[in-house]
């Protein structure tokens, strides 16, 4: 028995587990391997699909299911299968196409398994495809098989912002429609955030929300933040999660999950 047993520890990935060096730094590793000694389920909760983050799963401890697609997917990798996946709605093709044609500048990607569709390809989608090191396959939305795990649209911070209000207001019973940086707002069906499947997680897993802990940089984190005991976010976060008020510990730079570990060291002492 582990003073950490039945704790989870959900971190996002980019900009909190994952550096501005593109690393998880040895810090991070070591802290994590000691929470899971001491019996703590760690994992990742991550905006990436499956085909994006399965080449770094690897690079942390894990030994929980991780959340996928902004929370639409919950994928075990030690047995590579599918614990729970929420798909978007049949619309979401048609809802999308009356966005484009409204906002032709926007680019759209879209995730079918672990096959990625770009509409109107643009600087945006350029940048985030490189960053995350995958390929695509540029398509019209109405040739893009379905079901979608989910759609990122990619443009400049204020079109975006005016394409959220778009959909929430003729759509927002189907979408859930969050940032995930300020060049990406992500799409996935409603009831399908990284806090959400953080709650289906903890039930698989037989932990308690009071031993539920997440850590998140931006926007698409904060349905987790709000289901954590205690919510932590790295120094380096965005001004909206800042706003949330959380548990503000060290940068994603100077090993912001080490730091958590420690906090929860001392609480679970």
């Amino acid at each position: 028995m582990g003073k950490f047993d039945r704790v989870l520890l959900a971190s996002d990935f980019d900009d909190t587990l994952y550096n501005s060096r593109l690393e998880v730094s040895a810090e991070n590793v070591a802290a994590i391997e000691y929470f899971i000694r001491e019996g703590g389920y760690f994992t990742v909760a991550t905006g990436r699909a499956h085909r994006t983050f399965s080449p770094y799963v690897h690079l942390a401890p894990i030994n929980a299911p991780v959340i996928l697609s902004n929370g639409a997917l919950l994928y075990d990798y030690s047995t590579d299968q599918v614990v729970c996946e929420l798909p978007l709605p049949p619309q979401a093709a048609e809802d999308l196409a009356v966005l484009s044609a409204e906002m032709p500048s926007i680019g759209m990607e879209t995730y079918h398994g672990d096959d990625v569709y770009i509409h109107h390809p643009n600087a945006f989608t350029d940048r985030h495809v490189k960053r995350v090191g995958t390929t695509w396959t540029p398509c019209d939305l109405a040739d893009m098989p379905t079901p979608w795990s989910k759609a990122v649209i990619q443009d400049e911070y204020v079109t975006l912002l005016e394409a959220q209000k778009f959909l929430l207001d003729r759509w927002g019973d189907r979408y859930e429609v969050i940032f995930s940086s300020n060049a990406l707002l992500e799409i996935t069906a409603r009831g399908a955030t990284k806090g959400g499947m953080v709650l289906r997680l903890a039930e698989h897993l037989g932990v308690k929300r009071k031993d539920i802990y997440c850590v998140g940089d931006n926007q698409n984190d904060i349905p987790m933040l709000a289901v954590s005991a205690v919510p932590f976010a790295p120094a380096n976060c965005a001004d909206a999660v800042r706003y949330f008020s959380p548990v503000i510990v060290k940068s994603s730079d100077d090993h912001c999950i080490a730091d958590i570990i420690r906090i929860l060291d001392e609480r679970y002492s």
